[in-house]
C-alpha cells in the first residue's frame, strides 16, 4: 500500500475518520497532520505525548518487542497504571500486530496471578514488581514515568535478562519496512476478561479492525473534530476507555486528558483549566457532578456528557443536566461489542430512560422462544456486526453466540416505535416472588427520587415459600457509619412510603438497609453478587411487617 500525500491530506487529516488505514499508518500519519498537537495529556501534571512523539515512542516499544524476542501475533499483558505510559505500550503493542492483554496494575497479587494465567501472556509490560508466585516473563518500567521512551542501554539490558542470545538482533527498521512491513499489518488486537461478577470470566479477543470499526464509530456518532478535547478518569485496563478514549481521539486526530482515577474536588476547575469539550463518564461519577456548589462554574465549552457502564437513573440525568446546562447522552456497550453498542444522538431526540440508537451494529430483542419481540414488549438483546466477537477464547462460554452471528447479551430490554432501546435489567438479576417477575430497576427508581438517597440497590433475598423477596439497599447522604445511623431512620421511612404508595405490593422491599458504600468495579459499576451474599453490613435496617 502506498502512503501518499494525498492520502495525508484526504483520509487521515485532522478530524478525518481516516478509514481504511491500520493503527500502525494512523499513528504515522498523525505524527505528519498533527505532529505539535497533543495527543494524551496527565491530568494530574504537565507530562503530555504528542502525536510526534507518539510516533516515536510506539516504534521504539515495538522495536524492543522485536529485540526481547516476543514473537508476532503473541499476547503481552499490561499491568500499567501511568496512564501515559499504558497508552504508549497499548499502542505498540496492537500496531506491532501482538495483542494487549490489559490488566489492572493495581489488583493484589494473587489476583494478578490468576489474570496472568488466564491470559496466557508471552510476556508481561509492568511498572510494579513482579509478584512472587509469577515465573513468567516480566518487564518492569519505572512508575509515573516521564521519558516514556526505554534508553538504549535499558533496551539492551532488557533483551539480555529476556533469555535472548548474548548478541540480540539488530532490528531492521528500516522506513519502508516500518511503513509497509508486520508493524503496519493491521494484525493483533486486544485480550480482555469480563468481570466474571457470574461465574468463571469469559476470554474474548478483539481484532485491531474491530477496535478500528468502533472507535470510528463512536467518532462519528459524537461528531468528535480535531480541536475537541475529551477528558477520561475511567480505567484503561477496560474497553471503554481504551476504545472511546484512546481509539476515538487518535482516529479524530483530537486531545485527550487522562486521570488515573475520578476526584470530584476541583473537577469544573480543571475541566475550564483544560479547556475540555466532551466527558467520559458512569453514572456514579454523574449523579457527584450532579451537586454543583455555589462557588463553582461549570465551562461552557462543554458540549455533552456520555454515559455508560451502567444504567443512568432518569433522576439522576435530569438533576444533573438541570444543575450543569450540559446534555447526558446516555449510551449502553459491553466488551463484546469493543465498546458502544447504542447511544442517544447528539442532535436529535434525546429519551430519558433509553440508551439510544444502535451505532454501527444489528440489535434486535427477542422473546423466550426466540422469536422476536413486539414494539415495546420486553426481550432479550442480542447483537452481531463487524465489532461484535464471533466466538470466545473460553470455548465453555460460545453457548451464547448462534450459527448466525447473533450474541445473546443477557440484557433485558425492549425498542419503542422509533427504534430506541431501553434497558430494564439484567436477565440474572430478575426477581421472582412466588412467580411474579419483577425488575430491580423500577424500584429502584422510586428509591432514588430522594435528593437525601445518594444511590440504591433492590437484590432478591431467598425466602422459603416463595423463592425471593426483593430488599433495598440505600446510601443516604451524609450517613458513613454507625455514629451517623440517626440521620438514616427518617430518609428510609420516606422510602418506605414511597415505596408502599408507588409500586404493587408484590414489589415492595420486605426490608430497607442502609449502608456506607455499595460495593462497586472499576467503572463504579455495582456488585450485585456480593450484595446479594450477604456481606453488607448495614448501618440502619427497617424491616416491613
Amino acid at each position: 500500500m502506498e502512503l501518499t500525500d494525498q492520502a495525508l491530506r484526504e483520509d487521515v487529516a485532522p478530524g478525518a475518520p481516516a478509514r481504511g488505514a491500520t493503527l500502525a499508518e494512523l499513528i504515522w500519519l498523525r505524527s505528519f497532520t498533527a505532529a505539535a498537537q497533543d495527543y494524551v495529556e496527565d491530568a494530574g501534571s504537565d507530562r503530555r505525548i504528542a502525536y510526534g512523539a507518539l510516533h516515536a515512542t510506539v516504534r521504539h516499544w515495538s522495536a524492543l518487542f522485536d529485540d526481547l524476542e516476543v514473537p508476532p501475533a503473541s499476547t503481552v499483558a499490561i499491568a500499567v497504571a501511568d496512564p501515559l505510559a499504558f497508552a504508549a505500550v497499548y499502542l505498540a503493542v496492537i500496531s506491532s500486530g501482538r495483542w494487549a492483554a490489559p490488566i489492572d496494575a493495581g489488583a493484589p497479587d494473587p489476583a494478578l496471578v490468576v489474570a496472568c494465567r488466564h491470559l496466557d501472556p508471552a510476556t508481561v509490560i509492568a511498572d510494579r514488581p513482579a509478584p512472587a508466585e509469577w515465573s513468567g516473563d516480566w518487564i518492569a518500567i519505572p512508575p509515573d514515568t516521564v521519558d516514556l521512551v526505554p534508553a538504549p542501554g535499558d533496551r539492551d539490558r532488557l533483551a539480555a535478562e529476556g533469555g535472548a542470545d548474548n548478541a540480540p538482533p539488530e532490528s531492521p527498521w528500516t522506513e519502508e519496512v516500518y511503513r509497509l512491513g508486520a508493524w503496519g499489518s493491521g494484525g493483533g488486537g486486544v485480550i480482555l476478561l469480563s468481570s466474571g461478577t457470574t461465574g468463571t470470566p469469559k476470554v474474548m479477543a478483539i481484532a485491531q479492525s474491530q477496535l478500528l470499526h468502533a472507535a470510528r464509530t463512536i467518532a462519528a456518532h459524537h461528531q468528535l473534530g480535531a480541536t475537541d478535547r475529551g477528558f477520561c478518569s475511567l480505567p484503561l485496563f477496560h474497553i471503554n476507555a481504551e476504545v472511546v478514549g484512546l481509539l476515538a481521539t487518535l482516529v479524530t486526530g483530537c486531545s485527550l486528558v487522562v486521570d488515573s482515577r475520578f476526584h470530584r474536588n476541583g473537577f469544573w476547575a480543571l475541566m475550564a483549566e483544560r479547556r475540555i469539550t466532551w466527558i467520559n463518564a458512569v453514572p456514579a461519577i454523574i449523579a457527584r457532578l450532579a451537586e454543583v456548589g455555589p462557588a463553582e462554574r461549570v465551562p461552557s465549552g462543554i458540549r455533552f456528557v456520555r454515559s455508560a457502564s451502567a444504567p443512568l437513573p432518569v433522576v439522576t440525568l435530569s438533576r444533573f443536566e438541570q444543575a450543569t446546562g450540559v446534555p447526558v447522552l446516555e449510551t449502553y456497550g459491553m466488551t463484546e461489542a469493543a465498546s458502544q453498542i447504542t447511544a442517544n444522538p447528539l442532535h436529535g431526540p434525546r429519551k430519558a430512560g433509553s440508551v439510544g440508537l444502535p451505532t454501527g451494529v444489528e440489535l434486535v430483542v427477542r422473546a423466550d422462544d426466540g422469536r422476536l419481540s413486539a414494539t415495546g414488549a420486553v426481550g432479550v438483546v442480542a447483537i452481531r456486526g463487524p465489532g461484535v466477537v464471533e466466538r470466545y477464547l473460553s470455548g465453555e462460554h460460545n453457548v451464547g453466540i448462534d450459527a448466525a452471528g447473533w450474541l445473546d447479551t443477557g440484557d433485558l430490554g425492549f425498542l419503542d416505535e422509533d427504534g430506541y432501546l431501553t434497558l430494564v435489567g439484567r436477565r440474572d438479576d430478575v426477581i421472582n416472588r412466588g412467580g411474579e417477575k419483577m425488575l430491580p430497576g423500577e424500584i429502584e427508581e422510586v428509591l432514588l427520587d430522594d435528593p437525601d438517597i445518594a444511590a440504591a440497590v433492590a437484590v432478591g433475598e431467598g425466602h422459603p415459600v416463595l423463592g425471593a423477596v426483593p430488599v433495598a439497599y440505600v446510601v443516604v447522604r451524609g450517613v458513613l457509619d454507625a455514629a451517623s445511623a440517626a440521620g438514616a431512620r427518617a430518609v428510609v421511612a420516606r422510602a418506605e412510603k414511597r415505596c408502599s404508595e408507588r409500586l404493587p405490593r408484590a414489589k415492595r422491599p420486605v426490608a430497607y438497609h442502609a449502608v456506607g458504600q455499595l460495593p462497586t468495579g472499576p467503572t463504579h459499576k455495582v456488585q450485585r453478587r456480593k450484595i446479594r451474599d450477604g456481606s453488607l453490613e448495614p448501618i440502619y435496617s427497617l424491616v416491613v411487617q
